[in-house]
């Protein structure tokens, strides 16, 4: 089958990670795949109709969202009709075109998928949570005209639901990883990590992942010499909560690390890891950790605590992070046990439920389903 898919592959954010790890998938079970993809100046080889990667014009994208330039719908369809693919998947990039989308690919006759992820937190315990509310209000009568919509929880499901979006068009299947790629299997950290008990957070230092708590929890549990906390990740605080939290509290930021390789070491000598997100949707690195055999503690904030539940590891409450932590952070550091089978049961809760190759299956299913009730016009077949 031909899929055409809508995403992003700048800059690095949970959406580039999801496109790259399904289109990989979906090429390695022989299906063809276009790229279509925002990118401020297109590039010379992107000229119809000999590419498999096509770059829609913008004039802003960042992790949150992105800017089309008006010439992007004209493109698209320029695209879409020159490739004549099975299937539309977007993976929403939070822009204006998103609601364009629907109305091209019925003219075309394209059945069309979206994946909808932004973070969120049901319960609207706090700003950012009730900021990333109002964008499934605002985008849910748009959703409600796509031929499926997968989100990662039950939780999003009955939230779009509410929204207005029927069941029938939404798909539950949650993000996946490779428990092959994703292994445990100790990896001693470099030598400046000489450390008894490390614990680890993985991901962008901004408000939203509410990373000043933990930081502040770690301070006040005074975890000693032998423990260190590692943060890899970057983003706009990261420079002043360096400057406040340093190595002389065992704290070490690594920065932004590319190679997945690396980031994997990084988990596999770890002993837990940490998530103190305000919002989420399903964190890859939450699951990536879980996969890798450590024990986690994240908040209940989007589907995370669903992840987490009955026993996969430690909920925490979104309202009341560093006290939390402060009296949680002793409790591993002083029984390694508690980590070990926390570790045990994360790995048996990804194998369970939250493989890519369950979900690359699942994302099969509905192309099948989608391709066989909408067969194409002749229009498109013969453009």
């Amino acid at each position: 089958m031909h899929i055409a898919w809508l995403g992003k592959k700048s800059p690095f954010c949970g959406n580039v990670t999801y496109s790259r790890e399904v289109t990989n998938a979906l090429l390695d079970r022989g299906h063809q795949v276009s790229f279509l993809h925002f990118a401020q100046r297109r590039k010379p080889d992107d000229q119809l109709p000999d590419y498999q990667e096509v770059s829609i014009p913008c004039f802003y994208k960042s992790q949150i969202y992105t800017i089309p330039s008006p010439r992007s719908s004209k493109v698209l369809v320029e695209a879409l009709k020159s490739l004549a693919p099975d299937v539309v998947h977007a993976s929403l990039t939070l822009s204006p075109l998103d609601f364009r989308l629907p109305e091209i690919c019925e003219e075309l006759g394209i059945p069309l998928v979206a994946t909808f992820h932004p973070p969120f937190d049901h319960k609207l315990r706090n700003l950012t949570s009730g900021t990333q509310h109002l964008t499934y209000q605002l985008y849910a009568p748009c959703l409600a005209k796509y031929d499926r919509v997968i989100v990662f929880s039950n939780i999003q499901r009955d939230l779009l639901h509410r929204l207005g979006v029927p069941l029938d068009r939404i798909a539950v299947i949650p993000n996946g990883v490779d428990p092959n790629r994703y292994r445990p299997g100790y990896k001693p950290l470099p030598s400046q990590l000489n450390a008894k008990r490390t614990f680890i957070y993985q991901g962008r230092i901004s408000t939203e992942k509410n990373v000043e708590s933990l930081l502040k929890a770690w301070k006040l549990a005074d975890m000693g010499p032998n423990c260190q906390l590692i943060m890899v990740g970057d983003g706009p605080l990261k420079s002043s909560l360096e400057a406040t939290y340093g190595l002389d509290q065992g704290v070490v930021w690594m920065g932004f690390e590319a190679s997945e390789q690396r980031r994997i070491q990084l988990l596999q000598g770890a002993d837990v890891f940490i998530l103190p997100s305000l919002v989420e949707g399903l964190s890859l690195s939450l699951l990536e950790a879980m996969s890798c055999g450590v024990a986690c503690l994240a908040t209940d904030a989007g589907a995370d605590g669903e992840v987490l539940e009955d026993g996969a590891g430690v909920v925490l409450n979104t309202q009341r992070v560093t006290a939390q932590l402060q009296t949680l952070l002793p409790l591993f550091r002083d029984h390694p046990e508690m980590t070990e089978l926390l570790g045990r049961k994360a790995r048996e809760r990804v194998l369970s439920r939250y493989t890519l190759s369950q979900n690359i299956s699942q994302v099969e299913k509905i192309y099948e389903q989608l391709h066989v009730s909408q067969p194409r016009p002749l229009s498109i077949l013969q453009s």
